[in-house]
């Protein structure tokens, strides 16, 4: 079997040899006879060029070619993103600003928006530019919008009828209602890397300080319901019970609630709790590669997916049943079946797709409706 697989041409082999044949045998006629000098660098370049054509056309070569393609990137992804494998709709930024895709993989770009998150229930994004905040429909129509200094970083929190939107000016957290009005300041040094709004509640918010402690506070009145020290958070969030709140940090997870330090081996990147808050998926680097894992609340852990490079933003479908990620180096998007039996699906093309040249962000996949 070994032998005969190793004589199956591959597509385009002939037609490869034959164009370095052309390119050779041309060189070769229109040389000029000089027989008292020879010229040996460009008979060795023609050679190094034969050797190398040859090499990756042998059996040997093609093993070579494989094992690159399988370096970066999940084998036989499908080429465009035609459908997502659960109901719901993400929520993705790119060079060329907002975009929502629906679930059979549609999309529609709201505008040149620099980040964006969805509101409570999904009925409506807020997004930024550089000084503006804005309020839209998942159609793209602008329901309210606000004038301030180098936006980022927009969360919106709350219930059906009564929302906060935190977001950052500048170094200031600052919060709006979920209809434009009230805003205020609520932090001048806040600074955050990470925002979370305690599921249920317009008045509840935690966010990491420059400082590297993560506050707690009640938003509406701006005092301070606790405090702790979490150095360099990548992400917060809190339970579904509300009481639990789980911090990512660079270098630990930390259970705030518990007092206790769930890990503290790898690097972490990225986290993000199921929406039952029952399992968190947790993105490590370690030497060159990333590593998905999942963390139920018992503390036991599962290896869900790894390659080359860095994963970003994971987010769960609304169901809890799939994980996405980005992986840049691959640009591709992976969607990892996490309940029942294990599936990966991955798409290419993915800048492509969003019109952009960096690798798009995830920035969250949410409700059916």
């Amino acid at each position: 079997m070994k032998r005969r697989l190793e004589w199956i041409e591959i597509p385009g082999e002939h037609e490869a040899r034959e164009r370095a044949w052309r390119v050779v045998s041309a060189a070769f006629a229109e040389r000029e006879p000089a027989p008292a000098q020879v010229h040996w660098k460009p008979i060795a370049a023609i050679a190094l060029t034969l050797v190398v054509i040859a090499g990756l056309l042998s059996p040997p070569g093609r093993a070579v070619l494989d094992e690159v393609r399988e370096v970066v990137g999940v084998e036989k992804a499908q080429p465009a993103l035609f459908s997502l494998p659960s109901p719901g709709r993400i929520l993705v930024t790119s060079d060329a600003g907002a975009w929502i895709v629906q679930p059979d993989g549609s999309k529609r770009l709201l505008g040149d928006y620099r980040e964006a998150a969805w509101s409570p229930f999904g009925r409506f994004v807020v997004a930024t530019r550089r000084d503006e905040l804005v309020a839209l429909e998942p159609d793209g129509k602008i329901r309210w919008s606000l004038a301030r200094p180098r936006v980022r970083f927009p969360r919106w929190g709350g219930t059906r009828t009564d929302t906060r939107i935190a977001y950052l000016s500048r170094s200031a957290m600052r919060v709006v209602g979920g209809d434009g009005e009230n805003d205020r300041l609520l932090d001048p040094k806040a600074a955050a890397a990470a925002a979370a709004w305690r599921p249920g509640s317009v008045h509840v918010l935690t966010y990491g300080r420059r400082n590297g402690f993560v506050r707690v506070v009640d938003a509406d009145r701006g005092t301070i319901i606790a405090r702790d020290e979490a150095r360099d958070v990548v992400r917060l969030d809190w339970a579904a019970d509300r009481r639990l709140l789980v911090t990512a940090g660079r270098s630990s997870l930390f259970d705030s609630r518990s007092q206790n330090v769930l890990r503290t081996e790898g690097r972490f990147t990225g986290a993000a709790l199921s929406p039952r808050a029952r399992r968190l998926a947790l993105v490590s680097a370690r030497a060159g590669s990333s590593v998905v894992e999942l963390i139920s609340r018992s503390g036991q852990t599962r290896q869900l997916f790894s390659g080359r490079g860095g994963f970003e933003n994971p987010v769960w479908s609304p169901d809890g049943r799939w994980l996405a990620i980005g992986w840049p180096e691959a640009d591709q998007l992976v969607f990892i079946r996490v309940a029942g039996r294990q599936q990966i699906r991955a798409i290419s093309n993915i800048s492509a797709q969003f019109r952009s040249r960096m690798f798009p962000r995830l920035e969250g996949w949410c409700c059916a409706g």
